[in-house]
């Protein structure tokens, strides 16, 4: 009788089509029944997975939904690396705008801006692993576009960031949604004329 060699054992390593099913399966459940509904035993039934494989992989459904947000925006409303025109600034406002009030995707982020405000573990996160590399990101393309010359903000680089963004998140929050000629309203005041 020959010796069957076991499997290597896989550890903590997460298999792709598993926490892209995870990934998913939070996105949907939090669509069809909010924050609160949203429960681990719910993911992993969704995802066909078991809760223990979530768990190993994930402390919370928090980090789920950073890593579904993450995903969906680099995918959906990436910052630009082009070069920086007036045109291409005012475009990713835009579709960051769109991706906020239309795409179910961008509930994940309204979501997580309001678990932020009374849960100081999720709000450190949020910061830590999204906000504060994509706003670096923004500020990067803000910068590139005064450098070019095609841009001359009123206001130093991050008020004007805040100035552009805040609105949009503010109307989805509230529900109003929000419209290409507000960002095109911000923009023309915000980013002046070189």
């Amino acid at each position: 009788m020959s010796a069957v060699n076991p499997r290597p054992r896989a550890g903590n390593r997460r298999d792709e089509a598993a926490r892209l099913a995870v990934l998913h399966a939070a996105d949907d459940l939090l669509v069809e029944h909010g924050f609160a509904g949203l429960t681990v035993e719910a993911i992993a039934r969704r995802a066909g997975v078991a809760k223990q494989t979530i768990y190993r992989w994930w402390p919370s459904k928090v980090e789920i939904l950073l890593d579904t947000l993450i995903a969906d925006s680099e995918k959906r409303v990436p910052v630009p690396t082009a070069p920086a025109t007036a045109d291409v600034v005012l475009g990713y406002f835009r579709d960051f705008a769109r991706f906020v009030v239309d795409d179910p995707a961008g509930r994940v982020l309204l979501t997580l801006v309001a678990q932020a405000q009374h849960d100081t573990s999720a709000a450190e996160s949020f910061r830590t692993r999204y906000l504060a590399p994509r706003r670096e990101r923004e500020r990067d393309l803000l910068a590139r576009a005064v450098d070019a010359g095609a841009i001359s903000p009123r206001l130093d680089l991050d008020a004007t960031l805040d100035a552009l963004i805040g609105p949009v998140v503010y109307r989805a929050l509230t529900g109003a949604g929000g419209s290409d000629d507000l960002v095109t309203a911000l923009g023309e005041d915000l980013l002046g004329k070189p």
